[in-house]
């Protein structure tokens, strides 16, 4: 089990897949660097129906992927410009520290293992 970034604990739930976290402009940078694995990070507005269905759905899915972060754009202005955000939802690949890009895909469980599984393959990056 994780916590998000006022110590609460957030495990997505009693049927999710995937672990989840929430991240904010004051802990994205630390928790990404210092999270082992393979982390999903996806900004999302709730004015968003596609963010609100992602946000629904993708706990569920059985992605490659150690935990989905989550990244509320409407309260977090500092990340969704450091990470150049332009459309919702978006989904970057961080592993290990390293940031592996952002994900052009399709919302649908197949297209997004395809896709990071593909950001695995990538030259690491510093985080934005």
């Amino acid at each position: 089990m994780y916590t998000d970034s006022e110590h609460r604990p957030v495990d997505g739930g009693g049927s999710s897949i995937v672990k989840e976290l929430e991240l904010t402009d004051l802990d994205i940078d630390q928790q990404l660097l210092g999270l082992p694995g393979i982390s999903l990070v996806v900004f999302v507005s709730t004015g968003c129906s596609s963010c609100r269905w992602a946000r629904q759905q993708m706990p569920g899915w059985r992605l490659p992927v150690d935990r989905v972060c989550w990244v509320d754009a409407g309260h977090n202005g500092g990340a969704v410009e450091r990470y150049q955000i332009f459309h919702l939802p978006a989904l970057f690949v961080v592993c290990e520290g390293q940031f592996l890009g952002q994900l052009q895909t399709r919302l649908t469980p197949a297209a997004v293992v395809e896709a990071v599984n593909e950001a695995l393959t990538r030259t690491p990056e510093e985080l934005p």
